[in-house]
């Protein structure tokens, strides 16, 4: 999508992270912890993380990374206007934080009890500490619940087309900042708590609760048009079809049988995020009905 050039866009809260490295390493453990590295802060669109966490089941093993002196930028000095946002993949994620977090701080009335608050929203580079630990960027995107952060290198944004074989384009990138704040959504509603995040396959909560922020980013890019700046002014100018096309392409790159096909064989019944039909038809029911329309959790088959 297109940001309206004059939009003022200097209330976002998004920075940018910037770590000295030193040797180190956090321990993942069993429990939440583990389930959280394995399913939540996997969240690079169907990345198979069992590099990262070990020959076995991962729950006990740590994740080995590099920590040091972290320094943030706010990125509001330099990511003012919505021609920033246009012009740069740093200052289209600050575009998209306000975007996102107008439109969510009414709709959320229709998808959970109790206040909202917006997540914290972080951009960094090859690796950073959180409080789901250390996460390299071979992660990807992801949500960390421990914090209520976004954790985004934008260089995935280039892995998307050049390793997953998605178009990429504007909207392909804030269709990933979208599906992260979905997450925390979830979190606030507390369907993490609820759901059965150690299954896979099809039809599991894991693959539920992907579909449901693939649901909510449809939903967001529905209705993006009518959020707005801190002065009331528009923020984004109306999806062409071209542009939810790549968000849609984008979808299908990151589905669970595309991944593994590239990989030489398909496997449903190790699925964590759900097939790119799924991924792409649930995108479209936001997109379509709204967030009202993104109960996966109240079909037989999502």
């Amino acid at each position: 999508m297109t940001f309206t050039p004059d939009a003022d866009i200097s209330s976002s809260k998004v920075r940018r992270r910037r770590s000295g490295a030193r040797t180190g390493g956090i321990a993942a453990g069993g429990g939440v912890l583990g389930v959280i590295v394995l399913v939540l802060v996997g969240q690079a669109f169907g990345i198979d993380l069992s590099a990262l966490l070990g020959a076995s089941s991962g729950l006990g093993s740590s994740i080995e990374g590099r920590t040091g002196t972290i320094s943030e930028q706010d990125l509001g000095s330099e990511c003012r206007t919505g021609q920033d946002a246009n012009d740069s993949a740093d200052c289209r994620m600050s575009a998209a934080y306000v975007s996102l977090d107008d439109f969510w701080s009414r709709a959320y009335a229709e998808v959970g009890d109790g206040a909202y608050h917006s997540p914290d929203f972080l951009l960094f580079s090859d690796g950073t500490s959180t409080a789901c630990g250390y996460a390299s960027s071979a992660v990807g995107p992801f949500y960390c619940p421990g914090d209520e952060a976004i954790y985004i290198d934008t260089a995935f944004f280039g892995q998307l087309s050049s390793q997953l074989g998605a178009e990429g384009g504007p909207l392909a990138e804030l269709y990933i900042a979208a599906h992260e704040w979905g997450h925390h959504i979830q979190h606030l509603a507390g369907t993490f708590d609820r759901a059965d995040r150690s299954g896979t396959g099809p039809s599991s909560d894991s693959v539920r609760l992907e579909l449901q922020a693939d649901c909510f980013a449809g939903a967001w890019v529905g209705g993006a048009a009518q959020t707005s700046d801190a002065s009331g002014g528009a923020l984004l100018e109306p999806p062409s079809r071209a542009q939810i096309a790549s968000a849609l392409d984008a979808a299908a790159a990151v589905g669970d049988d595309h991944i593994q096909q590239a990989s030489g064989g398909i496997d449903q019944d190790s699925w964590t995020h759900g097939s790119s039909q799924q991924r792409q038809s649930w995108f479209t029911a936001g997109l379509e009905g709204g967030v009202i329309a993104c109960d996966t959790f109240a079909v037989a088959s999502p």
